[in-house]
Order: C-alpha cells, then structure tokens, then sequence
C-alpha cells in the first residue's frame, strides 16, 4: 500500500463544520477556540452537558467513492470529562441508503492532552460515498485540530477463481470469493447450509487449496490484513476455522449461517434458549462468552429439531456472539475483542453438522469437549457434597433459623441448604440436623473508604483494604466500577472492581478466621462467575481476559480444595465446573429476570411481567442445554431474586421446570411468610426433591418435545429415571395439565401432588 496522496479533505477552522447535532435537544455547542492550538493549527471545541450522542460533520459533505479505494481519517483530539469523541465516516450505497453510521474510525476516552486518532479503511463492495465527521456520546469538552480525510492509492488484490472446494466422507465446503462466505453440503442428508454477508466487511486478497482453505483476507474497517485457515477434521462431518492477524482491530468473521423459517437458534444463555429464526420478538443482542451473564457455553447452534449445525468456540476467553436479523430471519455471527488492544492470540471456531438430534445432539457433541468432574467426583472428595444434592436452597430472613428448620423437618422439607449466615451455636446446632450451612461472600466489590459516610449502610463482606491499591484498572487508566448502592441522598454510589489476582489473598486470610468460629460447611461467593473476565490495566497487576478467568477460579478452588467447603457461585460458567457444586442463578435467564430482581430479593409480587412469562416460564423458548451437558457435575438452581415463591401465579410453573430439569428447589422467605404458606412449600418441596434427589448424579441424557406446541416434554437420565411434564392447558397420556409423570415408579411414589 503506498502512501501517495490522491484527496485531501481537510477540516481546519470552526466555519468548515456544520452546526453540532445533539440528540438531547441542546445539549451541545460547538465553536473555535483560539487559545487551543496544536502545533500552531486552530482548534474547534465541542461543549456536550447529555448522556446521549452527538456528531459535527464536516461541510464537504458527502465525498463519491468506489469499492476497493482505501482511504485514511487522521485528527488530533483532547478530551475532558466523563464522555467520548469519535472519528468516522457515514457510509452510503448508491440509493442512498446508509450502511453505517461510524464506519472506519477510532474512539477516545478522557486523556486531558492531545492524541492523534489515526485509522484506515477500505470501501466496501456496496459503498459509493462517504462523509467525514466528528462524534461522541456522553458530558464531555472535546477539541478537534487537523482533521482530514484522504484517499490513498492501494495495491490490486489478485484475481480470484470464483469458488474454492475442500471434500471429506460427509462434507463439501465451498468459499464464495466475491463474498468471502461459505456454503457446507452434507453429503449424508443433501442439506446445504449457507452462510451470508450480514456485514460487508472482508475481502479476500488470495485464496488457496493447501491441507485446507488458506485465505489471505482484508478487514475492510481497518484495512488491516488478517489470515484464515479452514480445515477438515479427517472424515468427520466436522471443521474448524482458525483466525491470525497482527494488527488492531478484531474482523467480524466468520459469517453467520442463515437457515430458514422452520428452524430455531440454539442458545447456552443460563440454562438454555432457542430462538426460532422468524420470531420477530427477539431483539438483536451482544451475549459475551467470558462471564455468566452471556452464555455459559462456548458454542451455539441451528436446528429444525434433527438436522442441525453448530459452533463451538475454541478460544472463547475473548469471544462474544452476535444474534441478529438478515432478511428478516434470526442468525447468530462471532464476535472478537481484543486482548490487550491487540488481535493478539490465534482465534479459533469448530462448526459441527448432524443428521438427527437436534439441540441434544449438539449438547452431547460440547460434553465432549469439556473437562468433567462429576458431583460423584467431587463427593469423594468432600462427602457433605451429598447434602446439597436434592437440597432445598433456603434464603431465610428470621432470629432463630434453628425453630424455623425445625418446622421446615417436621413439615416434611428434610433436605436444606441454609444459605443465610447464623450464628456459631445455629450453625452447630443445624449442623446436628442435618442441614448444610452455608453464608454468602463476596471477593469482587469494593467501596472506596470516603464514600462510607454517604451510604445507607457499609456491607461486611467488601474487601476494603483493596481500595485503592489492588482494584481493576481500565485501558484509559481510570478504575473499573462494579455494583452501584443506594445512597443517604437517593443517588447511586458505585464500588470498585478487587483485581482478580489480589482477591485470594483476602479470601485466604478472611475465611480460615471466619471457620475457626462458625462451623459452615459451605459458601456462596457472589458474582465470580456472573461478571466477566475482565482486563486490568494496573501495573502491579496486569492481566488479561485469560488470566482474569485463571485466578477467579483459583479463588473458587481455595475455597473447596484448601478449605474443604461445598462451594456455590452466581449465574454460572462452565470454566468453573471443576471447581464449584452448584450455581445460584443458572435457570434464572438473565434477560428475562424481573425488573431490579438483584436489589428486592424479598418483595413478593402479585403480577408477572410479560417477558417473564414469555421467556422465563416459557416451554415454548426454554431448553435445559446446562443440563444435557453438565446436570451430573453442578447443580443449577435459580438466581435468588427470582426464585420459586417469587411470583405466586408461577410458582406451579417453576416447579414444572424444576421437576423435568431435575433440579431442586430455592425459597426465600421470612417466618411470616413460611407461616402463611407453609403447605405450598411442603408442596414444593415434595413434588421436586425426590426426582432432584433421584437425579442429581446421573447425567440428563435426552430432552424431547412430545407435542408440536411443546407444551408436554420429556426427559431421561442415566440411571433410568424418566420425566414427563405437561405444561399444556389438557390432559396429555393421562397426564393432567399442569401435571407430570415420573418413571420408574419408585420414585413416583414418594412424589406428592396437589
């Protein structure tokens, strides 16, 4: 690529710019400021008081580009406050139409000196003009000096053949050069699979057959080079895609699969989802693979209930999905960050295709991958594990827990994991019953020490001897904010992030103290896996996404391996299975939780919002996928805002999904509320625990939609249980609506029903 000037377009003083557009109705001025400079050129300042955007563009307008041209943005700009500026350009095709609103530019937080933001792009095969401009989100006071838009000269790619081929036993893949996608035939059902350019963004340089695929590509934002390299695995229906670049920037690509409207996505967020591709419910979402709170497994799928493809994600550590629509069907694409501002490490994907089975299949084909310790594994080791197996999780408010699980056992709930902390003669005497003890912890939040006097109150688990020397610090050198608490004035007061390398040190020196007086046999530690892996900037402690994972697990091994304690951790991620017994929050999805379900745990509530019922109970949406591939390793429950007894109208219905799942029970209440419902507990309790019980260290071997509107499913385990559950309005197989059957009859029988 030569560097030869062929157009300037530069943007110098305040009358070259447009009017700034703001979308808070004036929230924004822009003028010159001649006491500004950089290197003796004058400067525009930007004053933006709104949390939303805001862009200026410059007066040249709209500049006519053809396809291929590589052009080059370069400003120097200095911000102050909370916000970020942006280059970029608005890109357009031929009818005018745009296809990006910040198309090849560079972003920039707080610097408080000048810094050049420099970036390259090439026009897409569609883009026919583009316009130069100046944007930015959020308060903030930014200057702009030498801004300019300038095309140069790039060398030819090679001419390519249209189309390239790789064979094996089950598989034809073929590359579209034009538009770098693929299309796979599986030679053993005759199904093609098809991937689309959802985005315009990759043109292939040089192709060749050589032990697979190897392409030379251009990611056409950044004009940044990249090689792909796509291979057969023997004869297997199977092959993997394997991504390297040097640069900065992370392509979007591969392409996403596009299969029609009788197929549905499947979807490892919490437990398990699918999403069939012409439901136009669904929004387009960003679900990171690195933190419970995006999927919990590194792979995704399509299927039509037999045929089906699937993903898996290699190196998921710095991965994401995106799920999206082209020409009005759902598809799901991965998504890249960068590590440490690099592309850094070879990226990595496995693309699975199946005759028969559907989402089962593709559970099965992700076990395989995985390292499994099984809860008999992790009973070996420590026998009380075999107190959480069946175990209602019990969140109780009360003085004397001791009489309340003393009627919990006379009442007939016999198995109990007390997750809220007690005193050390209630643990003891708790212990005596039967019961596993547990207290919740949290190595994550951290309030800076001056805030105290603002808050309501200063929570006894912040690690705050971590402020402010051992907490995460981002990229642009400010510290990470974690949860945010209420203050005395109404506002909300964010903590800090306790770097995850520094977190074992408190871990190690808080819990032998704590053990040495209260005798619990288990602990929560809250948000480990629910947040994500995170980058920290700090010098004493740098890391990156992957060592972020290695030590929060670390932490969860101290906990059961060092201390020897039933361990449980929020949300759920699959890195941590070999370290934990059970996950709060795995059946909860997340983005179907109630409103503020984290903050009122204990506000019961008499109506059920719309995506609660639609999603979160929804037989229609939901699949136990955690189940198929992890139900003899950890046990899931749900998150602890949004448990059985929650939403009364839904209780009936979660405890359908607990009994087919095979999974136990979580109750939150105080005694006024054990009182007043004591009989619909024990009904809980006894219709779900035995079948968790029975359950609990077989693996989930099959799931089945019995009827079209899957209303009845089905599923079977290893030791030859089976659970049939009729969430329909009518009877099914003498089954009544609302009802279950459960095989053999061994364990039916110690079910009690409504």
């Amino acid at each position: 690529m030569k560097l030869i000037v062929l157009f300037l377009a530069s943007v110098c003083a305040a009358e070259q710019w447009n009017p700034i557009w703001t979308r808070d109705p004036k929230a924004g001025t822009a003028a010159a400021d001649a006491a500004i400079l950089h290197n003796q050129q004058p400067s525009i300042r930007v004053e933006h008081r709104g949390d939303k955007d805001w862009s200026l563009t410059a007066k040249s307008g709209q500049i006519a580009t053809q396809p291929g041209e590589c052009w080059e943005i370069s400003a120097w700009v200095k911000i102050t406050g909370d916000g970020e500026a942006s280059t970029g350009t608005v890109l357009r095709d031929k009818a005018r139409e745009t296809l990006s609103w910040s198309y090849g530019g560079r972003s920039l937080h707080a610097t408080h000196d000048w810094t050049e933001l420099r970036s390259r792009f090439i026009v897409p095969r569609r883009g026919v003009s583009i316009e130069p401009r100046v944007t930015g989100h959020g308060p903030a006071t930014v200057w702009v000096s030498e801004f300019s838009c300038r095309k140069i000269e790039q060398s030819r790619a090679a001419a390519l053949p249209a189309t390239l081929a790789i064979t094996n036993a089950a598989l034809v893949v073929t590359l579209d050069t034009a538009t770098a996608t693929l299309s796979v035939l599986d030679r053993r059902t005759k199904q093609t699979w098809r991937q689309q350019a959802v985005v315009e963004n990759i043109m292939l340089q040089q192709v060749r057959v050589a032990g697979g695929l190897q392409l030379d590509c251009m990611n056409v934002e950044s004009a940044e080079a990249f090689r792909c390299a796509i291979k057969l695995d023997g004869d297997k229906p199977e092959f993997t895609v394997a991504l390297n670049a040097d640069g900065t920037s992370a392509p979007a690509f591969p392409h996403p699969f596009v299969t029609d409207a009788s197929t549905y996505l499947v979807v490892p967020m919490n437990e398990g989802i699918s999403y069939p591709v012409n439901d136009d419910s669904i929004k387009p979402m960003r679900l990171v693979a690195y933190g419970g709170h995006g999927i919990c497994m590194a792979f995704w799928g399509a299927t039509d209930g037999e045929r089906g493809q699937m993903t898996i994600i290699e190196t998921p550590d710095d991965a994401s999905i995106s799920i999206d629509r082209h020409d009005g069907k759902l598809c799901i694409a991965p998504r890249w960050d960068l590590q440490k501002g690099r592309f850094g490490y070879e990226r990595k994907l496995r693309y699975v295709f199946f005759e028969r089975g559907g989402h089962v299949a593709m559970c099965k084909r992700y076990r395989q991958t995985t390292t499994l310790k099984t809860l008999a594994d992790k009973r070996h080791e420590n026998p009380n594990v075999d107190l959480l197996v069946g175990a209602a999780n019990i969140w109780c408010w009360d003085k004397d827990p001791v009489s309340i699980v003393k009627e919990l056992k006379a009442a007939g709930i016999e198995r109990i994991l007390w997750s809220h902390s007690a005193k050390p003669n209630e643990i003891a005497a708790m212990n005596d019953l039967g019961v596993l003890t547990s207290r919740y912890d949290i190595y994550q939040d951290v309030m800076d020490p001056a805030t105290f006097p603002k808050l309501r109150g200063v929570h006894g688990d912040w690690t705050t001897e971590a402020w402010p020397k051992d907490i995460m610090i981002n990229s642009r050198g400010d510290w990470i904010r974690g949860w945010q608490v209420t203050g005395k004035d109404g506002e909300m007061y964010p903590c800090g992030v306790t770097c995850d390398k520094e977190a074992l040190k408190y871990a190690e020196k808080r819990v032998p103290a704590d053990l040495a007086t209260h005798p619990y046999k288990c602990r929560f530690i809250d948000t480990t896996t629910a947040s994500p892996w995170r980058e920290c900037y700090a010098p004493a402690h740098p890391l990156t996404r992957s060592e972020s994972r290695h030590w929060k697990m670390e932490l969860l091994r101290l906990m059961s391996e060092k201390f020897k304690l039933v361990v449980g951790c929020e949300t759920g991620h699959d890195a941590a299975v070999p370290f934990l017994h059970y996950f709060e929050g795995m059946l909860s999805l997340g983005p179907y939780r109630i409103p503020d379900a984290g903050r009122r745990m204990q506000v019961i509530l008499d109506e059920v919002p719309e995506r609660v019922a639609k999603f979160q109970v929804g037989e229609r949406y939901r699949l136990p996928l955690w189940e198929l591939v992890y139900h003899d390793c950890v046990i899931a429950q749900w998150y602890w805002g949004d448990y059985n007894n929650k939403l009364p109208a839904i209780w009936d219905k979660r405890d359908l999904f607990n009994v087919l799942y095979g999974t136990p029970p979580m109750f939150m209440f105080n005694r006024d509320i054990w009182t007043k419902n004591r009989d619909r507990f024990v009904q809980s309790y006894r219709a779900i625990a035995p079948v968790a019980r029975a359950t609990g260290y077989s693996e989930m071997t099959d799931h089945r939609f019995l009827t079209p509107d899957r209303a009845v499913q089905q599923t079977s385990f290893a030791n030859g249980v089976t659970v049939t559950v009729n969430f329909g309005a009518t009877p099914f197989d003498n089954i009544p609506a609302g009802g279950f059957r459960i095989a053999p009859e061994a364990i039916s029988s110690r079910i009690v029903r409504p």
